[in-house]
């Protein structure tokens, strides 16, 4: 079966079944409706993007699938019997880029193509022994595929290092090997981001405090993430590298040099740690404000090194710059603060997932998460930008950034955004009200996007913008949580 497409057993125009031995592999279309079946609840495993669209995967059984709708699953439908077990699934997507980027690519077939053909290769690429994954024939089995989007089996090795060899504009899932549950964000859950919404209005001392984020230190701060000062050493911050490690030891000290206390936390054997740091409440209560970035990276196929300049080390000297303007200015705030530095967001929103899933766990209150995934570049002739999720977050939260966006850095060009999704995703998928505050209302448009050229020193790298989305994802904190000087 390696390298052929499997035919999988069509139902509906937006739903499609495999038969697995004796469970059933369906991939539908995203609808609230699906979660009336409880069967199908228990069988969930997530939901991932397919152009525009959401699509939901399911592992039934037979009984359930019946149980659901006889009618939904027409007679017209043909069944492929599969001849392996189902291993580590992975979702790989087409990402939203200009078009301009990607007329230099081949097609979408051809591309896709040569990707299943390295998979199946019986060695890596160069320089992929580094990521510790065997030299031997990976293999990889496919079950579902459409122009933007396909559902592979593959080996957990295999799985562990696919974005090393996928398509610069792909990007990959691991689908958890567990059901998931489908939380959606409670009415309860947006009160607090609607009463700051209906109270919003210009604070002179919080635009003073946002104000005085210093572009100088944001510079020195990403040279260092990115090798560029030569002296941190840093290579590559990919989530198995040794540069992600000494990245991730470098930002607990950094930001617990501001006050905040810092704890890293492993969440996958291999993976360097999320990086989670904390600024008490001084009142009691449960309320937290989460800010994010991811500190990992990715680099040119073929070539170790990563140094995410902007994907994502934009946001995380965001995140860097805040922690620092907290500190300086002596802020106390009145909700619990996180500010947390992710890995494996590259390998799937690994380590926000795992995160996200122990708040959910201990239920706790987030208020408010903001996720800031690349924030630095701003294509020549455009003005500078804030791109907000048009598809997965908050309405509530994405409303609140836009409008504290307009009153502290007016000179952000506000919009939504087809790049889809960032770590607000695992947020938003346990319930929390979150979203992303991003570098264009439009696609991505970065020519160094998933390559080992993201440097902070090159044309495009507005460190200006990024202190503009900084303002605002700091005004937000300030508005939200509260806090006294």
């Amino acid at each position: 079966m390696e390298g052929e497409d499997k035919t999988c057993r069509r139902v509906t125009a937006t739903a499609y079944l495999l038969t697995r031995l004796r469970v059933l592999l369906l991939v539908t279309h995203f609808s609230p409706a699906l979660f009336d079946h409880s069967c199908l609840s228990a069988s969930y495993y997530g939901n991932f993007n397919d152009g525009p669209l959401t699509n939901s995967i399911f592992l039934p059984d037979v009984a359930c699938l019946d149980a659901w709708s006889a009618q939904a699953l027409a007679a017209q439908a043909s069944i492929a019997e599969a001849t392996k077990d189902i291993q580590q699934l992975v979702w790989v997507e087409q990402e939203a880029v200009e078009p301009s980027l990607m007329a230099a690519t081949r097609s979408f077939r051809n591309e896709f193509d040569a990707f299943l053909h390295r998979l199946s290769r019986p060695k890596h690429a160069r320089g992929q022994e580094v990521l510790g994954v065997p030299e031997r024939k990976m293999g990889y089995e496919l079950l579902y595929r459409t122009p933007t989007a396909a559902l592979l089996s593959v080996s957990a090795a295999t799985a562990r290092s696919i974005d090393t060899i996928l398509p610069r504009f792909w990007k990959s899932t691991l689908v958890s090997t567990t059901p998931v549950s489908f939380l959606p964000v409670p009415a309860d859950a947006v009160k607090h981001v609607k009463h700051i919404l209906s109270t919003l209005e210009f604070n002179p001392e919080i635009a003073a405090i946002v104000d005085s984020i210093s572009v100088p230190q944001m510079i020195n701060d990403i040279r260092f993430l990115t090798g560029e000062d030569d002296v941190s050493g840093i290579m590559s911050r990919h989530s198995f590298s040794d540069g992600s490690r000494v990245a991730a030891d470098w930002l607990k000290s950094r930001f617990e040099d501001t006050g905040a206390t810092c704890e890293p936390q492993p969440f996958l054997l291999g993976f360097a740690p999320n990086v989670i740091c904390a600024y008490p409440s001084t009142v009691n209560t449960s309320a937290t404000v989460l800010l994010s970035a991811h500190y990992d990276s990715r680099g040119s196929f073929g070539s170790t090194r990563a140094p995410g300049g902007d994907d994502d080390g934009s946001g995380t000297m965001a995140l860097l710059a805040i922690a620092r303007t907290i500190a300086r200015k002596g802020i106390k705030f009145q909700s619990n603060v996180q500010l947390a530095a992710f890995a494996g967001e590259e390998q799937g929103l690994l380590g926000s997932k795992a995160y996200a899933r122990k708040m959910r766990d201990i239920d706790a209150n987030i208020t408010v998460m903001i996720q800031a995934d690349m924030l630095a570049y701003r294509a020549e002739g455009e003005p500078p930008q804030l791109g907000l999720p048009s598809t997965v977050g908050t309405t509530e939260v994405t409303q609140l950034v836009a409008n504290v966006s307009g009153i502290y850095s007016p000179e952000l060009r506000v919009g939504f955004t087809t790049a889809c999704c960032s770590d607000h995703q695992s947020f938003h998928e346990q319930g929390f009200p979150a979203t992303q505050v991003f570098e264009r209302a439009g696609p991505i448009a970065d020519p160094m996007y998933h390559n080992s050229g993201d440097l902070s020193d090159r044309e495009g790298y507005d460190f200006d913008q990024v202190k503009s989305i900084a303002k605002v994802q700091l005004a937000t904190l300030l508005h939200s949580a509260g806090y006294e000087l």
